[in-house]
């Protein structure tokens, strides 16, 4: 796949990325959040469901926080129940309200669970390339002793909401990448903006369920490709990517599911990671009717290398 292939919005510009230069802050690599070892737990109320809200003691989102997003002291949160169990985490539906006022909100709860009942064990493919600062830990995640273990959890929660908040600031002023808003983080509980019918509690569908065709197929594509981008320009791969983590919501292709996101530069095995991204969603979109010269994963992926810098 040539520049020229691709449609207008996807092409590069020579000499100059699609977003300035003079914005470095999007691109850079933060620290990510430390996450708190343990997660303090709060009984909810018998009668009720509620718990006070854990805005408090949380790492929070980028700012300024969105209008819809409550964040009051005095809000209380109730468990809805389960909208996904995954293999590293189930996520929860939450509502987040204000006693005696109209202020709530849906959120969509992600809580990681450890290693020892987790169904995720590629952990060293995915973490290599990532640190911590302090080599006690270091070495206790290498042993996977149980603090070790903890750690590791902790790392997959403050790896997607660090990299949700980069992404996040990026597509508010650029509209190229589309990411669930990350709310706040505390410990291995991940708490993001819900994306689906506020009214029902249902949930926007994964690309997967859906069968695009024509024009949608195409814009979806786009949209793909331009979020592939972004994430190549910042120097990562999703490491996971497939229809069953992007989701579809009022139009927009929304990347779901970051915990593993690959360093492209300081994973060895980056390149190979986002080679895989490519072929599968690849794969997906040329049996649903993508002419095989768009959906070409080996141009697509050289191009993202190119993006990275890597070639």
């Amino acid at each position: 796949m040539r520049d020229h292939d691709l449609p207008a919005p996807q092409r590069r510009t020579r000499g100059k990325r699609r977003f300035d230069d003079d914005e470095p802050h999007f691109l850079k690599r933060g620290r990510p959040a430390e996450p708190l070892l343990a997660d303090p737990e709060t009984e909810p109320d018998p009668e009720t469901g509620e718990t006070w809200s854990s805005w408090d003691d949380a790492v929070h989102g980028p700012e300024p926080h969105p209008d819809w997003l409550v964040t009051e002291l005095a809000a209380k949160d109730t468990d809805l129940g389960v909208l996904k169990t995954g293999k590293e985490a189930d996520v929860h539906l939450v509502r987040r309200a204000v006693p005696g006022t109209d202020r709530s909100c849906l959120l969509a709860v992600k809580r990681y669970r450890d290693a020892d009942h987790r169904l995720f064990h590629r952990d060293s493919g995915y973490l290599e390339g990532r640190r911590v600062r302090r080599s006690r830990e270091m070495r206790a995640m290498t042993g996977r002793t149980s603090f070790g273990r903890q750690m590791i959890a902790g790392q997959w929660a403050a790896a997607e909401f660090a990299a949700l908040s980069r992404l996040w600031e990026i597509g508010s002023r650029y509209g190229t990448i589309a990411v669930p808003y990350p709310v706040q983080l505390r410990g291995t509980e991940l708490m993001l903006e819900f994306l689906g019918d506020a009214d029902g509690g249902r949930a926007a569908p994964r690309l997967a369920q859906l069968r695009p065709e024509g024009e949608e197929l195409r814009d979806l594509w786009r949209q793909l490709v331009d979020a592939l981008v972004v994430l190549a320009r910042a120097g990562h791969a999703h490491g996971d990517l497939s229809p069953y983590n992007l989701l579809v919501h009022a139009g927009r292709l929304v990347l779901i599911d970051l915990p593993q996101i690959v360093d492209l530069v300081a994973n060895p095995q980056g390149p190979e990671f986002l080679a895989r991204d490519v072929r599968v969603v690849a794969t997906w979109f040329a049996a649903r009717g993508l002419p095989a010269a768009q959906a070409d994963p080996e141009g697509l992926t050289g191009l993202l290398l190119r993006e990275a810098g890597l070639r």
